[in-house]
C-alpha cells in the first residue's frame, strides 16, 4: 500500500504528511546553519588565510555528493526515521540499531545540550544573569518545556517554528553579506602561498562540522508530502542556499578583517558587523547567533524524536512507549518528551563538553552507511523504484564512500580506538537485548 500524500489523512504509521518543499527546505537550512558559521570562519582563516575559500568549496562538494545519496535513498524509503530508516531497510536490524544510537547519543543529544549551554553563554554577553547556575537551570527548563509543547501539539506547529527561526537566523547573515560587500578591501584576498595539503585537510575536517545536519532534518520523511519529489528538491535547494551563503560570509569577513581575522575566534562575525555597522552591528550578530542556536534546538527537537519513534516501532529500541502516537495531535509525543527531558537534564548538569570527535565520526559513519545503502538498494532492485536516481551509475556513492574513509583516516589512533570501543559496546548491547528478547519469547511459549 502506498502512503497517501494528503495532509489530513494519517500514514500507516499514524503520522500526517503536512510538510511541503518549503517546510523541509527550511528544516534542512535551519539545522545545518547552526552556531558554527558564527565561529568557524576565523578558524578557517587562521589555518588557510585568504585561501580558506578552497575549504568551503571542497566541503560543499563533499556534502553535495553525500546528499545526492540521501536524495536517492530518501526517495525510495519514505518512512519516518531518515538515515536510520534508510540503513535499516538496506542492511537490517543490527545496523539500524547502531545508526539509531550513533544518531541520538553520539551526534544529537550531546550536541543539543551543548548548544543549549552555548545559547546561555552567548546570552550572558548581554545579560550576565545567565552565568548563574540556578538561573540557567530555570532557563533550560522553560526552553525545553516550550519546545516540547510546540512539537507535541503537531508537526505543523513544529515546522512553522522552524520556518520562522530560519528566516530570523538568515536575516542578519544576509544583511552582513550585503552591507559588508560594499566595504571589503581587495588586497585582503591576496594569497601569500599555496596552503599545504595537511593544513587543507585538517581545516576542511573542522569546517565540515558546519555542513552537517541535513541527515537530522530528513528524520521527518514520514510526514513529508509527496516525498519522492519533495525530498530531492528540498535537499538541492537547501544545499544551494547553504553553500552560497557560507562562501559569501567567508569572503566578506576575509575582505574586511584581512590578516586580523584569526584574532577574533570567539565572535568573528560580530567583529565584522561592528566594523561596518558599529556597536549595533555587534549586538545584532550576537542576537543572530542566539536565534541560530535556538533554531538548531527547535529543529533537532522536531527531527530526532522521529528516529526514536521509528526505531521503537521497528523493535530496534526495546521501549515500545516511544512508538506511541498522540490520539489527538498525531505526533510521537512520548519520543518528543523523552528526548527533550534527556536534553534538558544534560544541559542543566553541564558536566560534559561537546564530544566533537565522537560526534563527527558518528555522523561520518552514518553518511557511510547511507552511501552503501544506495548501492545495496539498487542491487536489490525493488519493484517500487525511486523517482530520483543519481546519474553516473555508482560513481557518486563510490566517490562518497572513498572521501568519507579518507576523512576517517585522519583521526588519531586514540580517536579511532574510541570510535571502535563505542561500536563494540553498542554491538554487545544489541546482542544482549536480542538474547533476552528470544529468551522471553521462549518463556511465553
Amino acid at each position: 500500500m502506498r502512503h497517501t500524500t494528503r495532509s489530513n489523512f494519517p500514514t500507516k504509521e499514524g503520522l500526517k504528511r503536512e510538510i511541503g518543499i518549503w517546510g523541509l527546505t527550511s528544516n534542512i537550512i535551519n539545522v545545518v546553519i547552526g552556531s558554527g558559521i558564527f565561529v568557524l570562519p576565523a578558524l578557517v582563516s587562521q589555518g588557510l588565510g585568504a585561501a580558506g575559500i578552497l575549504a568551503y568549496l571542497f566541503c560543499g562538494f563533499l556534502i553535495t555528493i553525500i546528499m545526492l545519496c540521501f536524495a536517492e535513498v530518501g526517495s525510495k524509503v519514505t518512512l519516518t526515521g531518515g538515515a536510520y530508516a534508510y540503513i535499516e531497510a538496506a542492511f537490517g536490524e543490527y545496523f539500524g540499531f547502531l545508526t539509531t544510537n550513533l544518531f541520538i547519543f553520539g551526534a544529537s543529544l550531546m550536541a543539543t545540550a551543548a548548544v543549549a549551554n552555548a545559547l546561555a553563554d552567548t546570552l550572558s554577553y548581554l545579560l550576565p544573569v545567565f552565568k548563574e547556575k540556578a538561573f540557567r537551570a530555570v532557563f533550560f527548563l522553560i526552553l525545553f518545556s516550550g519546545l516540547t509543547i510546540v512539537n507535541v501539539r503537531g508537526v505543523k506547529q513544529g515546522i512553522t517554528l522552524v520556518k520562522l527561526t530560519t528566516i530570523a537566523k538568515l536575516a542578519p547573515l544576509l544583511l552582513l553579506v550585503i552591507w559588508g560587500s560594499t566595504q571589503i578591501s581587495p588586497q585582503n584576498f591576496k594569497w601569500d602561498k599555496v596552503p599545504a595539503l595537511s593544513s587543507f585537510g585538517s581545516v576542511s575536517l573542522i569546517l565540515f562540522f558546519a555542513f552537517q545536519g541535513a541527515e537530522n532534518s530528513l528524520s521527518v520523511s514520514g510526514e513529508v508530502q509527496n516525498p519522492k519529489r519533495t525530498i530531492p528538491r528540498a535537499i538541492f535547494l537547501s544545499l544551494l542556499v547553504i553553500i552560497l551563503l557560507y562562501i559569501a560570509v567567508q569572503l566578506v569577513a576575509q575582505g574586511i578583517l584581512g590578516d586580523a581575522f584569526p584574532q577574533y575566534k570567539a565572535a568573528p562575525l560580530a567583529e565584522v558587523a561592528k566594523r561596518i555597522m558599529g556597536p549595533f552591528g555587534a549586538t545584532l550578530m550576537i542576537l543572530g547567533a542566539c536565534i541560530s542556536m535556538f533554531g538548531y534546538l527547535s529543529g533537532d527537537i522536531l527531527n530526532m524524536p522521529r528516529v526514536l519513534f521509528r526505531s521503537a516501532k521497528d523493535g530496534v529500541i526495546p521501549i515500545r512507549a516511544f512508538a506511541l502516537i498522540h490520539p489527538r495531535f498525531s505526533t510521537p509525543y512520548v519520543s518528543v518528551i523523552a528526548f527533550t527531558t534527556l536534553g534538558c537534564l544534560l544541559a542543566i548538569t553541564g558536566e560534559f563538553k561537546q564530544l566533537a570527535i565522537l560526534s563527527s565520526s558518528s555522523v561520518l559513519l552514518i553518511y557511510l552507511g547511507v552511501a552503501l545503502a544506495v548501492i545495496k538498494l539498487r542491487i536489490k532492485d525493488q519493484a517500487d523504484s525511486p523517482s530520483f536516481k543519481i546519474p553516473g551509475g555508482y560513481l557518486v556513492p563510490v566517490l562518497a564512500i572513498i572521501t568519507i574513509l579518507v576523512f576517517l583516516s585522519n583521526l588519531t589512533k586514540a580517536e579511532i580506538m574510541g570510535m571502535l570501543f563505542t561500536l563494540v559496546v553498542l554491538s554487545l548491547l544489541f546482542y544482549l537485548l536480542k538474547y533476552f528478547k528470544t529468551l522471553r519469547a521462549r518463556m511465553v511459549k
